[in-house]
């Protein structure tokens, strides 16, 4: 077991935003220079060009990540200054929408769309994505089965998405309600073994949903490329601290889990048509109201929710020295909110959304 949830790094999102107005700008050159592989290994392009992707190396530790999260980001931002633009680091803009994207000229955004069509054209949100080292897809798989009904506490953690095309969505998360128009999000069923799980995916590729699993969009996959399990589904963290938090949640839940499953442990019964239910509840309120335990049928409070997963993964986290940082930074998240209410009250108190923007670029620039 020593080498499942050693190593974890981090993939981010980011819009790209004139740095006065704070409007969605595309930048075709610096995307340009991305695809050229022109920006170092960490910047990366995204299928508009109003966006941009960093990835961090192999971490080992939380202090480690947060150093490399650093680091990608002030790459990225270096960048984007170059350009004559700036990040917005949030799941949605909370004024622009899709028409103002046009998408990065490269062969496999073009091969998106000529797939998705209108869902590609409309990508105009933003992820974070967690990859945790595990050695085999027979581990990755027996972790995704145990998984799903952790990851709405997860969510509601992470949002940052309360608007959408200029409006107040009334989510915390709206781009998990974006996202989920897509034909291949969500989680699938217990897969139960690999072999399985290699034949969902040839049946999605003849299907035409996707051309390989690298096109695989649940909210936790294995990685096609990378010995690791992806944690896709949160919203990219405005601050730094959030996106270290959830992070360290996620590689504890895969040792946890995997060590479980080891150990012979069942896959928790869970119903689909409830995880979706407690995915959109999740969504709507994250941590400042009541959450849906899929499993028990009944709603939680949030802190009570989010204390039972700690309880859960406490002797993981202490045994590697992790649980007095990842419960300072949990009673954080609780004392500010997330992204998306930090957000929310900045509107509240300006009912201007370039107000809003401009709060997110510069808590971004001072957190991360």
């Amino acid at each position: 077991m020593t080498d499942i949830g050693s190593t974890f790094g981090v993939e981010e999102e980011f819009h790209l935003v004139d740095p006065e107005t704070f409007d969605l700008t595309p930048s075709p050159g610096l995307v340009g220079a991305a695809l050229r592989h022109e920006l170092g290994e960490r910047v990366h392009p995204e299928i508009t060009t109003t966006q941009l992707e960093t990835a961090t190396g192999v971490c080992r530790t939380m202090a480690e990540l947060r150093a490399e999260l650093g680091a990608t980001r002030a790459q990225a931002r270096a960048a984007a200054a170059d350009a004559g633009v700036t990040l917005l680091p949030a799941s949605t803009h909370p004024s622009a929408g899709w028409r103002e994207q046009v998408i990065t000229p490269g062969p496999r955004y073009v091969a998106m769309v000529e797939r998705w069509a209108g869902l590609a054209q409309r990508q105009d949100i933003c992820g974070c994505h967690v990859h945790v080292g595990v050695p085999d897809l027979d581990t990755a798989v027996a972790v995704l089965d145990r998984v799903r009904p952790y990851l709405p506490v997860l969510l509601a953690m992470t949002g940052s998405s309360p608007f959408h095309d200029g409006a107040d969505t009334g989510y915390e998360s709206y781009r998990t309600l974006w996202w989920g128009r897509w034909p291949h999000t969500g989680m699938p069923e217990a897969l139960g073994t690999a072999a399985r799980y290699r034949e969902v995916v040839d049946g999605l590729v003849t299907a035409g949903v996707i051309g390989d699993a690298s096109h695989l969009y649940w909210d936790v996959r294995p990685s096609s490329h990378l010995p690791t399990l992806e944690f896709r589904l949160a919203d990219l963290c405005t601050d730094l601290d959030d996106a270290v938090l959830y992070a360290a949640l996620a590689r504890s839940l895969v040792r946890v889990l995997a060590a479980r499953a080891q150990r012979g442990g069942p896959v928790p019964p869970v119903r689909a048509e409830l995880l979706r239910a407690a995915r959109w509840r999740a969504a709507r309120d994250g941590i400042g109201g009541r959450l849906f335990d899929p499993v028990a049928g009944v709603l939680v409070d949030a802190r009570t929710a989010v204390e039972h997963l700690l309880a859960e993964l406490a002797d993981d986290l202490a045994d590697r020295g992790e649980e007095d940082e990842v419960r300072r930074l949990v009673r954080q998240l609780f004392d500010r909110g997330t992204s998306a209410a930090r957000q929310r009250a900045v509107w509240q108190r300006t009912g201007d959304l370039r107000e809003v923007a401009a709060a997110i670029v510069r808590e971004g620039s001072t957190h991360g």
